[in-house]
């Protein structure tokens, strides 16, 4: 299924001691560019948007034609919000694009083949996210207090990219922005209009790229 895949990263990262987290180099690539790699190999996606911050969009530029990405089809400018930053992207897709998947840019070792397997549910289901089951028991606090512990087996680790089919996802923003709605997470779009979301497992190595340690990680990772 033809595929658009927008990449977001214009946060400020602001827990990477002033760096930004997606110029950092990571193996012979910047992080940003090992995340448009995942996508370049994958057959199903037919172009790359990125939305970054303007003062980052030549080097991302750079970097894609560095390492031979010809699917980058546009670099916007990101907004207030994610939100906002994945509906500017969102405007640059191709008019007759099937399915239209969300990526953190600071996710850069998220593997082709999972990426294949969640466009394939995507278009069985109208969306699908990767994710993993939660390896620890989860608590609910309120106020510093234990309020409940949710049963482990039905929780999941929410990771991207989340996929969905272009019609879905539309009709998803148009109900967020009339209502105002803002949501952190793409998958909460189309949970607000009562679709159906698969979750596609995927695997713990697609860590995002956070504080410096993460860096680090990814690095032992990428070598395993």
């Amino acid at each position: 299924m033809d595929t658009s895949v927008i990449i977001v990263c214009a946060g400020n990262s602001t827990r990477m001691q002033g760096k930004n987290k997606i110029l950092l180099p990571l193996g012979d690539k910047l992080v940003i560019g090992a995340s448009m790699w995942a996508f370049q190999v994958c057959e199903s996606v037919r172009e790359i948007i990125i939305v970054g911050r303007e003062q980052d969009i030549p080097e991302i530029k750079a970097e894609a034609e560095r390492i031979g990405i010809t699917k980058l089809a546009a670099c916007v400018k990101g907004g207030a919000t994610r939100q906002e930053s994945v509906i500017n992207g969102v405007r640059c897709i191709s008019r007759d694009t099937e399915m239209v998947a969300v990526h953190d840019g600071a996710r850069p070792l998220v593997k082709p083949e999972h990426i294949e397997r969640a466009i394939r549910d995507a278009g069985i289901f109208g969306g699908a996210a990767l994710g993993v089951p939660v390896k620890d028991t989860i608590k609910t606090v309120d106020d510093g207090l234990v309020t409940d512990t949710p049963p482990r087996s039905s929780l999941y680790i929410t990771q991207t990219p989340q996929i969905f089919r272009r019609k879905l996802y539309f009709e998803g923003i148009d109900f967020a922005l009339e209502h105002g709605l803002d949501f952190t997470d793409d998958c909460q779009l189309i949970e607000a209009i009562g679709g159906k979301i698969y979750m596609t497992v995927g695997d713990y190595t697609n860590i995002k790229i956070t504080t410096p340690e993460d860096i680090k990680i990814a690095e032992v990772l990428m070598q395993c």
